[in-house]
């Protein structure tokens, strides 16, 4: 099958291309680049099918490398036909999913069931991740060959941190034998513990129990240390703090082999947004201060953190419609996110819009070593349309998540995902899958 996408603004980060072009696309696979101003333009591949891209910003396909498809065990929050779905009208075409599910992914069985799920949903490709120890009990280390042999990309126990340190430096140590990165949810339980919110001004004026910055970086910190120890690679998943960022920036300056992502999230709402005790408003970092999310937009800006990615955390309405203390943390992000960093980021000036792409393609394949993130000749063929003037407010209820639980809804977005191809196919329009 032929495809050309006409006359978009092409942006490649991984090889600085940013011109208004044509992409050419036969079988699954990228061919090439014809620019507009190429007079030979359109003399080749005469029967493709010709998608006009005029005004829109074409760039490789968006990677998340940070979703939970709760499948298997907890199918009635989101599965991985649906997650895939939400995926992919959210503009991305592979998405890296976590173990925290039940049975967890902590053999290859599981790790084989979540890849044969999602070719039989055949909309986008799902990479699993499998848990750095057995049950993510934090005890003793998961069948790590076994999980990369069945598709395993890195291995988390994303959800809650390794609280043993020897544990961490076993994994770690291990790991590099398959080169594959530990990602890590640092989160010290001794200090966040019944915690609900940001522990700052506004935990006192709302009277919820806070987290402490520290319980993060505290773990961060230790993280680090075992990384300089042992020499494997460390992730860093869903980074929230100043302080944070300050000891990742410290490492990576000492060439200790460190990585690091921030959720859309946290770097556009601060905890001031909690006193409308809306559980939506409720994830794992919490929303902090304004201080930090202005740390963190800098950092991004400045090339410390590597890449953005959702968290996506979809919840059935009865986690979420009850006491803020007791529901759960979390957020369905795939639908939102490239419209909210669009919006708040790209247009308000803060964030490049190549630097955007970047974060979003060739930042979490180097991440994870995937071939993939480029429109280069060869390359599969996953490809990211944005409208960058779309203007549309968002509604759960067209989600295709199961999941509405979202802090964002209402709110209106300007910067919408227009289309998204996988492999050469067609697999969303504005919003619409299939």
């Amino acid at each position: 099958m032929r495809l050309r996408v006409r006359d978009g603004r092409i942006i490649d980060p991984a090889h600085n291309v940013d011109s208004v072009a044509d992409v050419l696309i036969e079988d699954g696979r990228i061919v090439g680049l014809e620019p507009a101003t190429d007079p030979d333009r359109g003399s080749t591949q005469g029967d493709a099918q010709v998608i006009d891209a005029t005004g829109k910003i074409v760039c490789p396909g968006f990677i998340d490398m940070h979703v939970h498809f709760r499948d298997p065990g907890y199918e009635y929050k989101e599965d991985i036909e649906t997650g895939s779905r939400a995926a992919a009208a959210g503009g991305f075409t592979t998405v890296c999913c976590m173990p925290n599910t039940d049975p967890v992914i902590d053999n290859g069985a599981v790790a084989s069931y979540v890849r044969k799920r999602a070719q039989d949903a055949g909309v986008i490709d799902v990479l699993p991740f499998g848990s750095i120890t057995k049950r993510q009990a934090g005890e003793e280390l998961s069948e790590m060959g076994e999980l990369v042999r069945a598709g395993c990309v890195g291995f988390s126990d994303d959800g809650k941190p390794v609280m043993r340190a020897d544990v961490m430096r076993n994994a770690l140590s291990y790991s590099r034998i398959f080169n594959a990165p530990i990602i890590s949810h640092c989160e010290d339980l001794n200090l966040t513990r019944d915690g609900q919110m940001h522990e700052g001004y506004y935990s006192f004026v709302f009277g919820l129990k806070g987290i402490p910055a520290e319980a993060e970086e505290t773990m961060v910190a230790r993280d680090l240390l075992l990384a300089r120890l042992t020499g494997g690679r460390l992730h860093v998943c869903h980074v929230s703090t100043r302080g944070s960022l300050e000891l990742i920036r410290r490492a990576k300056a000492e060439g200790i082999a460190v990585t690091c992502e921030v959720t859309p999230h946290h770097l556009t709402l601060t905890d001031e947004v909690v006193g409308s005790y809306d559980t939506n408003t409720k994830v794992n970092p919490p929303l902090r201060s304004e201080d930090h999310v202005q740390a963190l937009r800098q950092a991004l800006s400045e090339g410390l953190i590597d890449c953005i990615a959702t968290d996506h955390a979809p919840h059935h309405l009865e986690s979420k419609d009850c006491e803020y203390a007791a529901a759960a943390p979390g957020i369905a992000g795939l639908e939102t996110a490239v419209a909210v960093i669009m919006d708040r980021l790209v247009h308000s000036g803060a964030l490049d819009i190549t630097k955007m792409v970047s974060l979003f393609t060739v930042g979490p394949a180097r991440v994870l070593g995937l071939d993939r993130g480029t429109l280069s000749p060869g390359a599969r063929a996953d490809i990211t349309i944005i409208d960058p003037d779309r203007v549309k407010r968002v509604n759960p209820e067209t989600f295709n998540s199961k999941a509405r639980n979202t802090p964002f809804a209402g709110m209106e977005l300007r910067g919408w995902p227009w289309m998204t191809i996988s492999e050469g196919r067609v697999v969303a329009h504005d919003g619409s899958v299939g």
